[in-house]
C-alpha cells in the first residue's frame, strides 16, 4: 500500500513525522513524504530529528506570499505528485491552507483522503481564520476521519459525517513531544541546550511566547505586545519570544518590545530547543493550537491570546485559559500565575487530554485494516 504524507509547516511536521515513522514500520505499507518547501529552514530539524528524507519538495516558499498564491500553487504542485505516484492514500493534517489544498488536490484525481487531527471547531469559521474553513473543508472531502478526542468525534457526528469514516487515536503531537522528551533525557543534549540558552536568569520565572495567527495581523499583535510590556515591568520575570518570520508579526512585535532588557526576541527555534524552553517556562503564552496540546502533558499553564479555541478539552480540564488579545486581560492572567501559588497550582498538572503517545500506531492500525485494501 503506497500512502502519500504531505505537510508544509513545522507544526505540521511535528505532528506527522510520527505518523510517517508508524507507516514505514509496517512490511505493507510505503509512505511518500511531499514537503510544499514553505518553511524549509523550520522543517529541516524535525525531519533530522525523525531521520526523515522528503521524496518530492514542491520549493513554493515566495516572499509575502498570499493565501491565493499558497493554494493554487499546492494544488499545481500536487496534481504532478498524484501523477507520477498514484498513491492508495493522502494523508493531510490539520488546518492549513497546505492540508486543504493538498486534499482539494486529491479529491479531484480520485485518491482517498485521511485527515489526521479531524473534527476541531470553534463553530467560527472566521477564528481562527483561515483554518476553521481549511479544516471544515478538509472533513468534508475525506474517506477517513482520525479524530484526537471523543469531543472532535462528536464534532463530526453533528455534521452528519458518517460515523463509519471516524477513527478516536489522540493527538500525534503527544508522540511527537514524548519521543523529544526521550531525547531530552541524555545529558550532553541537555547541556548543549542550557549552554545555547545560558542568557535565561534562574532566579527569574519564565514566560515563554509565540505568536503567529493571521486573525491578530495589525492591531492585535499591537495588542499582545502591550499587554507583554506591562508584564516585562516586573522585576522577577523574563519573557522568551521565538519570533515567528513573517514580516507581519515581526515588525510590531520588534517595535514594541526590542527595547527591554528582560524581553529576549529570539530567531525561531528547532523543535526540540523548544520542548526544552517549555520545560524550562513557568507560564506560555500562545496563540498556537500545537502548544495547546503540549504543554498540559508537562504541567505548564497555557494563556491562549484567542477569543476561541478549537481545542477546547483542556480549558475544560482548567489547564489552558482564553485571554485574547486585550493588554489588560493577557496582564492580568499572567500575574494571577505569578502571584497567587493557589491559582498557579490549579493550573500546573501534568493533565493530558489528548493521548498517550500512541495515536500514529493508531492511525497506521486504522489503513491496515480498511476492508477496501483487502
Amino acid at each position: 500500500m503506497k500512502i502519500l504524507v504531505v505537510f508544509g509547516t513545522r507544526p505540521e511536521a511535528i505532528k506527522m513525522a510520527p505518523v510517517v515513522k508508524a507507516l514505514a514500520a509496517s512490511e505493507t505499507i510505503r509512505p511518500v513524504l511531499c514537503v510544499t518547501g514553505q518553511h524549509r529552514e523550520m522543517l529541516a530539524e524535525i525531519l533530522n530529528f525523525f531521520e526523515l528524507v522528503p521524496d518530492h519538495d514542491l520549493a513554493l516558499m515566495r516572499p509575502e506570499q498570499d493565501l491565493v498564491y499558497l493554494t493554487s500553487a499546492v494544488l499545481r504542485g500536487m496534481r504532478r505528485v498524484l501523477a507520477a505516484e498514484k498513491p492508495d492514500w493522502v494523508l493531510v493534517h490539520g488546518d492549513t491552507t497546505t492540508a486543504m489544498a493538498a486534499a482539494l488536490a486529491a479529491f479531484y484525481a480520485g485518491c482517498r483522503i485521511g485527515h489526521v487531527e479531524a473534527g476541531l471547531r470553534t463553530g467560527d469559521l472566521r477564528q481562527p481564520w483561515p483554518e476553521e474553513m481549511n479544516r471544515s473543508v478538509v472533513d468534508r472531502i475525506s474517506d477517513r476521519l482520525f479524530a484526537p478526542t471523543a469531543s472532535a468525534r462528536d464534532n463530526l457526528l453533528r455534521e452528519n459525517l458518517s460515523a463509519d469514516k471516524i477513527v478516536v487515536t489522540g493527538n500525534t503531537v503527544i508522540d511527537a513531544l514524548f519521543a523529544v522528551r526521550d531525547a531530552l533525557r541524555d545529558a550532553a543534549l541537555t547541556r548543549s541546550l542550557a549552554e545555547r540558552f545560558g542568557f535565561l536568569d534562574p532566579a527569574k520565572r519564565l514566560v515563554l511566547v509565540t505568536g503567529h495567527r493571521r486573525e491578530s495581523f495589525g492591531r492585535g499583535f499591537d495588542e499582545i505586545c502591550a499587554g507583554l510590556r506591562r508584564v516585562a515591568e516586573r522585576s522577577d520575570v523574563e519573557i522568551v519570544y521565538p519570533v515567528h518570520l513573517n514580516p507581519a508579526v515581526q515588525r510590531p512585535v520588534r517595535r514594541a518590545l526590542a527595547d527591554l532588557s528582560n524581553v529576549h526576541l529570539i530567531d525561531p527555534v528547532g523543535y526540540v530547543s523548544f520542548v526544552y524552553l517549555m520545560t524550562r517556562s513557568h507560564v506560555i503564552l500562545t496563540d498556537s493550537g500545537g502548544i495547546q496540546e503540549e504543554a498540559p502533558a508537562l504541567g505548564k499553564p497555557v494563556l491562549v491570546m484567542r477569543e476561541v479555541t478549537e481545542r477546547p478539552e483542556a480549558v475544560a480540564a482548567g489547564t489552558v485559559a482564553l485571554v485574547g488579545t486585550d493588554p489588560q486581560r493577557i496582564y492580568d492572567a499572567v500575574t494571577e500565575l505569578l502571584d497567587s501559588p493557589e491559582r498557579y497550582a490549579v493550573f500546573a498538572r501534568a493533565h493530558n487530554p489528548y493521548g498517550d503517545g500512541l495515536a500514529s500506531q493508531r492511525i497506521r492500525d486504522a489503513l491496515l485494516r480498511d476492508p477496501s485494501d483487502s
